[in-house]
């Protein structure tokens, strides 16, 4: 039983998979892959096909943190959707075999674009990338939660105020040292809040396009990924997210799109894609949208603390990516002030 985050005891997952995944054979070759800070995440390559695990990370963790439980029935429910999902295949919930809960769905070849200024494609291709991650996630906000089975896939009243608690409270339990911006962020969210609009839907929590799985020769999406965060809540939490990751600097590090010509890359501008995300919905516009990406920013801002949380002691995916993204920290916290002033 491995309890490295790093490695995967090869030997017991090939036996689990030979005795529980139908046409499964090996000999089987396990990669980790760099990304998936919070569930590491491996492929697992046979001669006739090609899987991935996402596991939890062995040891003491944060409560409702790295459900992987929660990913695989959400994706299982959008199979034949309008959103694009992996195969689901199977759920282990015994830690005795790996020493965490894992799941194990189809791998989707394609292509990953860490960096939203897309320089390997021209600007049309660049246009119609975005213009397709618009699309899935209007149809995503669109999903009939009861015919899908995940009307108690979230919990009943105001998803702000739910959230605004929820990730207070997970930031508290992995503070490491005084963030007065953070506090106050978290004071303005809790008072700032707009009046609940009745939107209820499901929602994926961490939309960006390098948590997205494109065609290897087109611009369709195959797959969205991560699911970890999704849970039946307000749609606008998703839109804001997507416009707060693009306001982060260029570079592999904010993969953001401050300060860019985007008219000249073919790329939307903030308003444009809000607006194809409105007609795509038949919304009329959005009020106080500063608000939802304050929101975001805070989010964000409590989820990296818990990274560099995990990172300092020990028990992170990639624990030097881990230490540096905590450094964003403060500057997510105060991006979250600046929506709200903008927004006033």
């Amino acid at each position: 039983m491995s309890t490295d985050t790093q490695t995967l005891d090869e030997d017991a997952v090939c036996r689990w998979l030979e005795a529980n995944l139908p046409g499964f054979a090996g000999p089987l070759e396990v990669t980790k892959f760099k990304a998936g800070q919070s569930n590491p995440t491996f492929l697992l390559s046979t001669p006739a096909h090609d899987y991935v695990l996402r596991r939890k990370p062995p040891g003491v963790l944060l409560k409702s943190a790295h459900a992987v439980d929660r990913e695989f029935r959400v994706q299982k429910a959008l199979a034949g959707s309008q959103v694009p999902v992996a195969r689901m295949h199977l759920l282990c919930e015994d830690e005795s075999v790996i020493g965490s809960m894992f799941y194990v769905m189809d791998h989707v070849p394609g292509r990953n674009f860490n960096d939203p200024t897309l320089p390997e494609l021209t600007p049309a291709e660049r246009g119609a990338v975005m213009d397709e991650m618009n699309g899935v996630l209007a149809a995503l906000h669109e999903v009939d939660i009861d015919a899908a089975g995940l009307s108690d896939y979230g919990p009943p009243g105001n998803y702000f105020e739910r959230q605004v608690a929820r990730w207070s409270k997970q930031y508290r339990a992995s503070e490491t040292e005084p963030q007065p911006d953070m506090d106050r962020l978290m004071q303005r969210l809790s008072a700032e809040q707009p009046e609940d609009d009745g939107q209820r839907t499901l929602v994926h929590g961490d939309y960006r396009i390098d948590n997205m799985i494109f065609d290897t020769h087109g611009t369709a999406c195959r797959a969205v990924l991560d699911w970890e965060l999704s849970t039946i809540g307000h749609p606008f939490a998703d839109l804001a997210a997507v416009i707060m990751q693009w306001q982060m600097p260029v570079g592999a590090e904010g993969r953001g799109l401050a300060g860019v010509d985007r008219r000249a890359l073919g790329l939307p501008s903030d308003a444009e894609f809000i607006a194809a995300y409105c007609r795509r919905r038949g919304l009329k516009g959005i009020d106080n949208f500063g608000y939802y990406l304050a929101f975001c920013f805070f989010r964000m801002a409590a989820i990296i603390q818990g990274v560099l949380k995990r990172a300092l002691e020990g028990n992170a995916s990639n624990p030097e990516y881990g230490l540096k993204l905590g450094q964003y920290v403060p500057v997510f916290a105060r991006h979250g002030l600046e929506a709200l002033d903008r927004d006033r």
